[in-house]
């Protein structure tokens, strides 16, 4: 993509509106305009962004055996007066009456819309144990939306629900999406610490939150630094569900089970959670199977969620500096960019070319070939944080040379133009 042709409306100022640095930088970075409060509007660098986040929680979903589907962001209020949540649930819920006077609303979950699905097809124990899922735009009326896409009102979620025979059986659907969830978060570059927490209006007795660490984070995280060590070739989710980890509200230094040398406090920001909660929904909804002894039972279920638009911003403060944005490789909008510092000479432009022309056609590249001044140049692809970049000026051409530079690190060095492309590859593909 030349940058002259792509839209990245970047800003030099931080805006006054943003209160925390992930909020500040994707505006200052093309990423996200604000429609009105606490919703936005997804421009194609935060987009992209998004949508490689979106991919790698798909591609974990899928291994850990869950099938897609897409339910749609209006629902109808009968399943929540039938559920008994239609009137529990409180402001947060954006209810609306449709032009014949039937009550809908706009979803802040799927607990009830799923579990109609299900019931209406499944009623056999021999179709168990199943885990369907999909990834839908959300609304909760937040009485005080903040922090950008941190606490917007508009969201990008993954949920999925788990359907089994038995409580024993749940259980092992529930660890099988813990693991999954420890997956994902370390395919993103991310440390996550998964904590016991409450269930909330969804209900259950069994849920977890998971967390990353963040300096900027809302909480306050106690645990033991040995999660910090996970072997990410061999997963123990029991294991991992043992580790000592709580929020500072429930941390009691005093019956806390490990040594105070063991134990770090961090500031973490909440991306997921997930939930056990039995035959809440399924006896009222109807979801009953038959089981092997000609019974019929209610299927013990669990959800699953996971914040794909706030993990953007989760990200941001997890991974930055002074200069912008820090992505990991697999989640950048480019993986590289090119930056022609003299787009009217032209030995600048034919090496510039020519390196376009070769990688292009494998890798995600941002050709910045705008007719704008060398310091904005730099600091636009540092502060939308492009992991790798070729810079191409008119004394290094001369000499046979470029600079390459790690945004990671900002180390800078200078390599031949006959080597960068060699370089580039071996840091792309064998990454």
């Amino acid at each position: 993509m030349k940058f002259s042709n792509f839209f990245s409306p970047t800003l030099k100022n931080v805006p006054a509106e943003a209160e925390i640095i992930s909020h500040q930088l994707m505006i200052r970075s093309g990423m996200i305009k604000q429609s009105s409060a606490g919703i936005y509007s997804w421009l194609p660098l935060g987009l992209r962004v998004l949508k490689n986040i979106e991919n790698i929680v798909r591609d974990e979903q899928n291994k850990a055996g869950a099938v897609e589907l897409l339910m749609p962001t209006i629902q109808s209020a009968d399943l929540w007066i039938k559920s008994g949540r239609y009137n529990e649930y409180g402001k947060e819920m954006l209810r609306i009456t449709d032009r014949s006077g039937r009550e809908i609303l706009y979803g802040p979950t799927n607990e009830e819309l799923i579990t109609d699905i299900f019931q209406s097809y499944i009623n056999s124990y021999k179709d168990l144990p199943k885990n369907l899922y999909h990834i839908q735009w959300k609304f909760r009326d937040e009485v005080r939306p903040r922090f950008g896409v941190m606490r917007g009102r508009e969201f990008l979620m993954k949920d999925n629900y788990s359907f089994d025979l038995s409580e024993q059986d749940a259980i092992i659907s529930y660890n099988k999406m813990f693991e999954a969830y420890i997956k994902t978060f370390l395919r993103l570059g991310l440390i996550p610490i998964s904590l016991r927490a409450e269930t909330g209006p969804i209900g259950g007795s069994l849920s977890h939150e998971f967390q990353i660490l963040a300096k900027t984070g809302e909480s306050t995280l106690y645990y033991d630094k040995a999660l910090e060590q996970i072997d990410t070739t061999n997963i123990d989710t029991k294991k991992l569900q043992s580790y000592y980890a709580a929020v500072d509200d429930l941390h009691d230094q005093s019956k806390c089970p490990i040594e105070k040398n063991q134990l770090k406090i961090a500031k973490g920001i909440e991306v997921g959670h997930i939930f056990y909660f039995g035959t809440k929904y399924s006896e009222k909804l109807g979801a009953f199977v038959q089981n092997n002894r000609g019974e019929n039972v209610p299927v013990h279920m669990g959800s699953y969620g996971i914040g794909i638009s706030r993990l953007v911003g989760a990200m941001i403060e997890a991974s930055h500096d002074d200069k912008g944005i820090i992505w990991p490789l697999n989640i950048a909008p480019f993986k590289i960019s090119i930056i022609n510092l003299m787009i009217d000479d032209e030995n600048c432009k034919k090496v510039a070319d020519n390196f376009y022309n070769q990688l292009s056609s494998k890798f995600e590249i941002l050709y910045d070939d705008r007719d704008c001044s060398i310091g904005k140049k730099l600091s636009d692809n540092d502060l939308i944080g492009i992991p790798y970049q070729i810079i191409i000026g008119k004394r290094d051409v001369k000499d046979n040379l470029v600079e390459f530079k790690i945004r990671q690190t900002n180390e800078s060095t200078k390599i031949s133009i006959d080597e960068a492309i060699n370089i580039v590859l071996k840091k792309l593909i064998y990454k």
